[in-house]
């Protein structure tokens, strides 16, 4: 397969539910969308506008009715369930409003979860990836800690280290900082912004907090499942 720098591609992606009955309908329209490798890209747009679905789909967590995504050049629409499982686990990470780590577990053990599940069970090697990937986020010091006696941002930030565990091209980072007050959220954005800097992850961030898209390089708006482009204004 030749290199690409593009991590990501839509082309005349739609999407439509409940199709062939009376209340079919379609929420994403002939979406097209490039993004390229170490871009941070913000998403925005009203509630209802279709930004969830479309992040499912870039996501490979539901399939569009019409058009290809290309994600790593891998155009997916012919790809079964267990390639496209594949796929998703060792080039997208996730990172949600609420950070959904197992309480129970260590901050380390969190971060190793992904590791986990590809290998079956945990060695040095997993080890080291997540202490390091948790130093690089400023949570070294409590890399032994409980997840339910972390901040709300450090929790946060321990979600950003699993979801950077598999190495993956691209982060779909959906609200990550929609439950943290201003100065949690501020933090959480720029450690995201210097993982994007220093490893060349490319982030792909819905947002409704306006400030943050526009410290980002690019914005896409969703409105009435159409997107455009544009910086945000001032």
């Amino acid at each position: 397969m030749a290199e690409t720098n593009e991590v990501l591609r839509l082309e005349k992606v739609s999407k439509r539910y409940n199709v062939g009955t009376p209340v079919e309908v379609e929420v994403l329209h002939d979406i097209d969308l490039s993004v390229q490798r170490g871009e941070f890209v913000a998403v925005i747009g009203p509630s209802g506008s279709g930004k969830s679905t479309l992040l499912n789909i870039i996501g490979l967590l539901d399939r569009p009715t019409r058009g290809k995504l290309y994600v790593e050049g891998h155009e997916t629409s012919r790809l079964g369930d267990d390639a496209i499982t594949r796929l998703r686990g060792h080039s997208i990470g996730f990172v949600f409003q609420y950070h959904y780590l197992i309480s129970a577990f260590t901050a380390l053990e969190n971060v190793m979860m992904p590791l986990l599940a590809e290998r079956g069970f945990p060695n040095d090697t997993m080890r080291a990836r997540a202490h390091t990937l948790l130093d690089q986020l400023g949570l070294a010091r409590w890399e032994n800690n409980l997840a339910n006696n972390m901040s709300g941002g450090q929790q946060q930030r321990v979600a950003i280290a699993r979801a950077l565990a598999m190495n993956p091209a691209i982060i779909l980072a959906d609200e990550p900082t929609g439950n943290l007050d201003t100065k949690s959220a501020d933090q959480v954005f720029e450690m995201m912004r210097e993982v994007n800097r220093r490893n060349g992850t490319t982030f792909l961030l819905v947002t409704h907090n306006l400030d943050i898209a526009q410290r980002c390089d690019r914005v896409v708006e969703v409105i009435d499942g159409r997107v455009r482009e544009g910086k945000v204004a001032a």
